[in-house]
């Protein structure tokens, strides 16, 4: 069996399962393929696969019926949905039954190999030629649903740049995934070992801040009992996530402007710096270019953070969205509740699309756990 993975594609269309399993092969998979559902849950009872990429709407045994019962067989097993059809219900119970994520056909092959790829990285495999050769380690199921186009475009940036140390900042309104998106450079890159240390720069006095971010040394101040390594130290060899960035003073921006030049910093109340190797991660909710216009943030520190700017649409912008969103947090609390909750009340996808959500995703979040939480039949109102 190939070590990059063994899938299975099932679709009804020949000239698609050609095309993955060709686009695939090249990439160092070992690809079987099966025209219908009956087929392919025969190839699955007989093989173990690392992904399975099925079609929706097949003759005979639909995608529905196959997920469920692929998953009831090996529950582990990512399945993407592949579909020309999106609608509320499909998706929702799609996502409810445990699908790994959702394809729209048409759809670029540079997207289906980096679905591939991330979803061979949750199971601690190495993802295919030009994927990661390094040591194998299992990533925490972390990602951001959509596919939207602007989703898309996002989860390739972010593909792109993993593997680099281009610094990035992340722009988007509250709730809209920014940490998300951190913790997914952090665990697609060649760092993936070492930390993911986040600080919240909002969450601090600005003394207390510097003594988190650059740490200090003992009598540095009142208080300052024993010596302290700050998080920088602590993120040596992994990722610095600046959670609010924009809530910094002037004042530790000049500090941190430093530390992102030379990869050194002096503890609070030291004169001795200390080296670290590190990338940074930036994210804010607010417009860093205009706060460099009326003075609250620095020119130099805005330039030196914006290399890789990542913007995360608003979810009223992403609305087409949300169907998946909905289905993946009812399946993540009806899992966690242990609940039987099968789909959501009629009249409940008119209300979720037409909600502006100014919480965004956290918010929706937030309203399908509580729907699960007070639900009293089968379904989530």
């Amino acid at each position: 069996m190939s070590d990059t993975g063994r899938l299975l594609v099932v679709d009804d269309e020949e000239s698609m399962r050609e095309m993955l399993e060709i686009s695939l092969g090249r990439d160092g998979y070992q690809v079987d393929t099966a025209c219908d559902g009956n087929a392919g849950l025969s190839l699955f009872s007989e093989h173990d696969y690392d992904l399975v990429i099925q079609d929706l709407k097949m003759p005979g045994m639909d995608g529905i019926e196959l997920l469920g019962k692929l998953h009831a067989k090996t529950p582990r097993v990512p399945v993407v949905i592949m579909t020309a059809f999106s609608t509320w219900d499909t998706a929702v119970e799609a996502m409810r039954l445990g699908a790994y994520d959702y394809l729209k056909k048409p759809f670029d092959m540079d997207e289906v190999r980096a679905l591939v790829r991330r979803a061979l990285m949750r199971k601690g495999m190495r993802p295919g030629r030009g994927g990661d050769q390094g040591a194998q380690q299992t990533i925490t199921d972390v990602r951001f649903i959509g596919s939207t186009p602007e989703v898309q475009e996002i989860l390739a940036l972010v593909q792109r740049v993993a593997t680099t140390d281009s610094t990035v900042v992340i722009q988007g309104e509250s709730g809209t995934g920014k940490e998300l998106i951190a913790r997914m450079l952090h665990l697609e890159s060649l760092r993936r070992g070492g930390p993911f240390i986040s600080v919240n720069c909002g969450a601090f006095t600005e003394s207390l801040l510097e003594s988190e971010i650059f740490g200090h040394k003992k009598g540095a101040f009142t208080g300052a009992v024993a010596d302290k390594k700050g998080l920088l130290e602590i993120a040596d060899g992994g990722t610095f996530f600046l959670d609010e960035v924009g809530e910094m003073s002037l004042q530790t921006q000049v500090r941190l402007l430093r530390s992102l030049e030379t990869r050194e910093f002096l503890p609070v109340g030291s004169t001795k710096p200390v080296s670290v190797d590190l990338r940074f991660v930036a994210a804010t909710n607010r417009d860093l270019l205009a706060m460099v216009e009326n003075g609250t943030f620095r020119e130099d520190l805005f330039y030196r953070l914006n290399v890789i700017p990542v913007y995360l649409p608003a979810l009223r912008q992403r609305r087409e969205d949300i169907p998946l969103l909905a289905g993946h947090f009812l399946a993540q609390y009806t899992h966690a509740f242990g609940r039987k909750i099968n789909g959501f009340a009629e009249g409940a996808e008119e209300q979720l699309m037409a909600y502006d959500w100014p919480g965004n995703v956290r918010e929706l979040q937030n309203t399908v756990q509580r729907a699960v939480t007070l639900a009293r039949g089968d379904l989530s109102e």
